[in-house]
C-alpha cells in the first residue's frame, strides 16, 4: 500500500521483490501495526518523505534472504523492526550511545520503505529478534513503536510511582502494563466522553481514569503525554507534584500554549523523548516478555489499510490497528 503525494490515500501496488544489499535483510512481513507517526506522514506533519512511500514502522515478520555481512540473524528467524531504521555510527550522537539523535538517521516508513506490504527490507543491525513462543506476530506488531517509545517515555520519567498517562492509545495501553508489572500506579486521561477507553485503561489495571481536562485524585509524580495536543502540557504541570516530570513522547505537537510560571515552578521539568536506541529494544522486550504483556488489536486486511489510518484518525477503536498481509 503505496503514498504517493501527502495528503493523499494508499494505493494497492504491485512493486518488484525488495533485494537485500549489504548488511540488510528481506523480511516476509507477517503483521504491521499501524501508529499516529504514519498520520504524520500522510497528513504533512512531517515533511520530506521519501515518495512514492510504503509506511509502517511496526514490523514483525521472518528473514527472507541476506545481504553479505549478515551473520547474526538466520534464514525463517522472527524479527521485528522499529522506527528507527539507519544510523551513520559516526556522529557525535552516535559515539556517546545516544544513536537515537543520530545527525545523518533514516526512519522506518519515512525516508525508508516501511511494512505496509508483503515484503521489505531493513538494516540488519536495526532488527530485534523476537521469540517465537508466548506472542503471536499480531500482538507483537504493537511493541515495535507504541511499546518502544513508551518504554523510552517511561524512563524519562524517572522512578517515581505515580505515573499519569495523557492519551490512552497503542503507546499508553502497552507501557502502562510494565509500569504496574514494576509496581507503579498508572493514572489514566482520555479525551472527554471516552468512557469505554477509561473503561479499557480500568480493566488494565490502571488506579484511575477520567479525563484530561480532570486533575487525578493525588499529585502524580510524573506524567506522560502521548498525544499531540500542546494543550496537554501545561494540563499535566498542574497535575503533577513539586519536582515532577512531564515527558513529551511524540514525535509531533501541536503548539503549546502560555501558561503562568507558578504551574512550572517547584523544580517540575518538561522532556520530550526523540525516537529509540536498539538498547531500548533489548530493555523493553526482556520486560514484555517477564510482564506478558499482550496489546489489545484490531486486525485489518492490508488492502483495508486507508480503513484501518481512518479509524485510528477518529479514534474510533481502543487498542492497536494492525495489517495482516
Amino acid at each position: 500500500m503505496v503514498l504517493d503525494r501527502q495528503k493523499g490515500p494508499l494505493a494497492e501496488r504491485q512493486l518488484p521483490d525488495p533485494q537485500p544489499a549489504d548488511g540488510e535483510v528481506v523480511i516476509a512481513v507477517e503483521a504491521c501495526a499501524v501508529c499516529r507517526t504514519d498520520l504524520h506522514v500522510i497528513d504533512g506533519d512531517l515533511t520530506a518523505p521519501k515518495l512514492p512511500l510504503v509506511l509502517g514502522h511496526e514490523i514483525v515478520g521472518r528473514i527472507k534472504s541476506r545481504g553479505s555481512c549478515v551473520t547474526d540473524l538466520e534464514i525463517g528467524q522472527r524479527v521485528g523492526v522499529p522506527w528507527l531504521g539507519w544510523t551513520c555510527g559516526q556522529c557525535k550522537f552516535c559515539l556517546s550511545d545516544r544513536e537515537n539523535l543520530c545527525s545523518n538517521a533514516r526512519f522506518t516508513g519515512y525516508q525508508i520503505d516501511g511494512g505496509f506490504a508483503q515484503e521489505t527490507k531493513a538494516d540488519a543491525r536495526f532488527c530485534f529478534p523476537l521469540p517465537e513462543k508466548d506472542l503471536d506476530a499480531e500482538h507483537a506488531a504493537p511493541l515495535l513503536c507504541a511499546g518502544l517509545i513508551g518504554w523510552r517515555s517511561l524512563k524519562a520519567a524517572g522512578d517515581g510511582q505515580r505515573i499519569g498517562m495523557y492519551g490512552f492509545g497503542a503507546a499508553a495501553s502497552v507501557i502502562s502494563q510494565a509500569a504496574i508489572f514494576q509496581g507503579r500506579k498508572v493514572y489514566a486521561f482520555t479525551r472527554d466522553g471516552d468512557d469505554e477507553g477509561q473503561r479499557f485503561a480500568l480493566e488494565l489495571g490502571c488506579e484511575w481514569a477520567g479525563s484530561s481536562n480532570d486533575l487525578p485524585p493525588e499529585p502524580l509524580d510524573a506524567a506522560i503525554i502521548f498525544a499531540p495536543v500542546g494543550a496537554l502540557v501545561p494540563a499535566a504541570l498542574r497535575a503533577v507534584d513539586k519536582g515532577g516530570t512531564v515527558v513529551c513522547g511524540g514525535i509531533h505537537m501541536s503548539k503549546i500554549p502560555e501558561f503562568p510560571y507558578d504551574i512550572l515552578w517547584s523544580e517540575r521539568k518538561i522532556c520530550s523523548v526523540a525516537n529509540l536506541t536498539r538498547r531500548d529494544g533489548l530493555e523493553f522486550l526482556d520486560i514484555a516478555a517477564r510482564a506478558k504483556i499482550k496489546p489489545k488489536i484490531n486486525k485489518y486486511q492490508l488492502a483495508d489499510a486507508n480503513q484501518a489510518v481512518a479509524d485510528l484518525r477518529r479514534g474510533k477503536v481502543t487498542g492497536a490497528q494492525v495489517l495482516i498481509p
